[in-house]
């Protein structure tokens, strides 16, 4: 009945979809909706999550973080909700809040089943925003203010998607690139079969595979891909916020669509730190050189004043009060299996000597400290990033712009949750009988602080050690002595931490994970809470397709597109395949729940896959704790902040020289007294700004800011516990900039003893650039 129903409204319900007094062309078979807002977070004091660096706190911004999200719902039926994180990895806490909120907003429209939320990996982001002990040891606890970033900004991008829905098409499209990842534990990829290995050509994906998000009206509003490689362009020793490689070629991306009039174009430009470019303000600036340098000087820099957040955030490049009618272009670079792909392309380096590491242990003499890997910019990883990014950016124009697939179908999902601490997983043995084994409760192994090439650990660990020793031992067993059944069961991991049994003040990792499949036409992808191995994301997808192929697959087509999107919707580390396992390098160490962990995840797929061709619910499985109640913090408060007596928040530290030639390519440096910048996150706005002179009046216009790659805002004080701190904003100076009178100018927020915090700006010297 309910189909007849549908049958007799969907006529009706084109015909209503009329915008300016246009039909919906019938060729339409999806509702599209894109979003993205600021996740920044805290740019002072706190611990970046990734390398598990106490020392590596954040200190300013390289660029922003930022949400983006696509919906795409049959105008009658299902719909799901896909998220890109610039951040380390999906939160099962922030998944948990953000669910709440839908749930309170939309009702039953989106929830477990339908969203998943998606990190790009990156290294150089806020940490403290996950719920388990292991992951919040040295953020020294729960940071709220990484937490609720991420979850208010993920709740704007799905409102702004919401909104945004009109009717459209989508297309894919897939192609080589073959210089933005290595593997970075080539010997325990060595270990899996030689047949096996013999099917690939390379020991990493090279793959990319693109969605390209089509409006009836507007036309392009965006693109989605997967491309496996790891967020470590940036070093451990980065203080800057930064969307590493796959941050900066999202922003790339957008720019070059931008910069094009919303147009798509054929031409892949050059990157020069930013696609953008400021339009020609001033003509003839070589003819003029000395009028300019005389209207630079009658602008003298203005000391600190008062202004209002709203100052910041309108002010921003690409604020959304400055926006045209049509949708702002969203693209995102997604993560899939990058578990052992390293961006660091040149190799890893012992930085004593310069030769090679030790190829089965990453060591250089012994101690795996000493190696490093390369990036293709080395020695600056800043070169490398924007390498890395422009590499993934140009091959995703290429795809975007070239002939590709419309994605035709069904929109479908189904979602589980798994205990993983104690799977019964069916394996075949020889002969043809069938083995029933168990996964294991959580465990890292002795490899595990040994660290990786992109950043190595300390003291006496390395990869490949399947043994361990007496003293760390010792000092395990200080924490948790693991059972013989828990040793037993990880072999032949040697186990440092046994996370999963460690209960106090509450649980150190996670034993309940969600998986999840989302189809959209013949476009099926698999939601993973981890990091999958090269070869362990291999036999995922082979398994997941062979699935849906040899079954109900007429509603499919005969293409048939898998994509792993990794680490979503919950974190539990790497998977790797039983063979790499067996190697015990820094992958297989950190797979939580032992040799058997691929094979359960393969069975557990593939249950959800069987019942999503076949139109059968699933078990939705044991619920994750939600431990926001119990967090602990212990990050230091901002009391308050200070400047000496007759300085002002604001005012200019060391500002460019007196009538200042610069040319492009230079650098610019001016330093601010500033405050904390956790007083205010600037969400949406900005802490640094490059503003060009329009004409020869006294009209500044916004050209460049902290979501820019090629400005940085680096903030410091004298002591860990000075209530005086400055703002460094470096701008290096794009060869792409118009020739013209600039000047820079900071924002922030100062917190008062009593609490209170009031926003504050301040600008530099005018300056000419040729």
């Amino acid at each position: 009945m309910a189909r007849f129903i549908g049958m007799i409204l969907w006529p009706v319900f084109l015909l209503l979809l009329v915008e300016n007094g246009r039909s919906v062309e019938s060729a339409s078979s999806y509702l599209l909706g894109l979003g993205s807002y600021d996740i920044t977070g805290p740019a002072a004091d706190v611990n970046m999550m990734g390398y598990a660096n106490m020392e590596q706190t954040a200190s300013g911004v390289h660029f922003r973080l930022r949400a983006r999200a696509f919906i795409v719902a049959e105008p009658q039926g299902n719909r799901i909700a896909f998220v890109n994180l610039d951040a380390c990895m999906a939160s099962q806490l922030v998944t948990i809040k953000v669910l709440e909120r839908l749930k309170t907003r939309y009702g039953s429209l989106y929830n477990e089943n339908n969203v998943a939320i998606s990190g790009i990996h990156t290294h150089a982001g806020p940490a403290g925003y996950l719920q388990y002990v292991v992951y919040l040891v040295t953020s020294l606890g729960f940071v709220r203010q990484s937490f609720d970033a991420l979850v208010d900004g993920i709740e704007q991008t799905i409102i702004q998607a919401h909104d945004n829905l009109r009717p459209g098409s989508i297309y894919v499209n897939k192609g080589e690139l073959l210089d933005a990842g290595i593997n970075r534990s080539p010997s325990a990829y060595l270990n899996n079969p030689a047949t096996e290995r013999g099917k690939y050509k390379y020991n990493v994906d090279k793959d990319m595979t693109l969605l390209k998000f089509v409006d009836d009206e507007w036309g392009p509003v965006g693109s989605f891909n997967w491309f496996a490689t790891h967020g470590t362009s940036m070093s451990r020793t980065n203080s800057l916020i930064s969307g590493d490689n796959k941050g900066a070629a999202a922003r790339f991306m957008e720019d070059w669509f931008d910069q094009n009039s919303g147009v798509s174009s054929s031409i892949i430009p050059e990157v020069d730190e930013n696609t953008r470019r400021v339009s020609n303000i001033i003509s003839s600036v070589n003819d003029n050189h000395h009028e300019l340098l005389e209207l630079a000087a009658s602008f003298e820099r203005l000391s600190g004043k008062s202004t209002t957040r709203f100052t910041s955030i309108a002010r921003r490049v690409r604020s959304s009060l400055r926006q045209a009618d049509n949708p702002r272009f969203v693209s995102a670079f997604c993560q899939t299996n990058c578990g052992d792909v390293s961006p660091n392309v040149l190799g890893a380096f012992c930085i004593d000597t310069g030769l090679s590491c030790d190829f089965n242990h990453s060591t250089c003499d012994g101690k795996n400290e000493l190696c490093y890997g390369r990036g293709p910019g080395y020695p600056d990883e800043f070169e490398s990033t924007r390498i890395v990014g422009e590499r993934q950016f140009r091959k995703a124009v290429e795809l975007f712009n070239s002939d590709s697939e419309q994605l035709k179908g069904k929109i479908d999902y189904r979602h589980a949750h798994v205990d993983f601490s104690n799977l019964e997983v069916t394996i075949p043995k020889q002969g043809g009988n069938d083995e029933v084994v168990k996964t294991c409760p959580a465990a890292m192994g002795f490899a595990f602080a040994a660290g990786t090439t992109d950043g190595p650990g300390a003291f006496d660990f390395k990869q490949g050690d399947n043994k361990g020793n007496a003293f760390w031992r010792l000092v395990r067993n200080l924490l948790k002595t693991p059972k013989k059944e828990q040793v037993d069961c990880h072999d032949p991991k040697p186990i440092l931490l046994d996370t999963g049994e460690m209960k106090e003040p509450y649980d150190w990792a996670p034993s309940i994970v969600p998986i999840q499949i989302l189809r959209i036409g013949q476009l099926v992808i698999l939601s993973v809470p981890g990091e999958f191995s090269t070869m362990a994301g291999r036999r995922l997808r082979d398994a997941v397709k062979t699935v849906i192929t040899s079954g109900n697959s007429t509603e499919f087509g005969s293409h048939v597109h898998v994509v792993i999107a990794g680490l979503t919707n919950a974190y539990s580390q790497y998977v790797t395949t039983h063979e790499e396992y067996q190697i015990q390098r820094y992958e297989g160490a950190s797979t939580l729940y032992g040799p058997h962990t691929l094979t359960g995840y393969i069975q557990e797929f593939k249950k959800l896959a069987t019942a999503l061709i076949s139109g059968k619910s699933v078990e939705p499985g044991p619920q994750p704790p939600d431990l926001l109640e119990k967090q602990i913090s212990l990050l230091t408060p901002v009391v308050m902040d200070a400047t000496p007596i007759g300085v002002k928040f604001g005012d200019v530290s060391l500002d460019v020289p007196k009538n200042a030639t610069f040319k492009k390519g230079d650098n610019v440096t001016v330093v601010f007294w500033s405050a904390c910048p956790r007083n205010d996150l600037m969400t949406e706005g900005t802490f640094a700004l490059v503003e060009i002179l329009k004409g020869s009046s006294n009209s500044w216009e916004p050209a460049y800011d902290d979501d820019d790659f090629c400005l940085r805002f680096i903030w410091s004080r004298p002591s860990k516990l000075s209530t005086r701190s400055h703002a460094t904003l470096e701008w290096r100076i794009p060869k792409t900039a118009s020739s013209g009178v600039y000047r820079i100018r900071h924002f922030g927020a100062a917190k008062g003893l009593l609490g209170s915090v009031k926003h504050f700006t301040g600008c530099s010297s005018a300056f000419v650039v040729v």
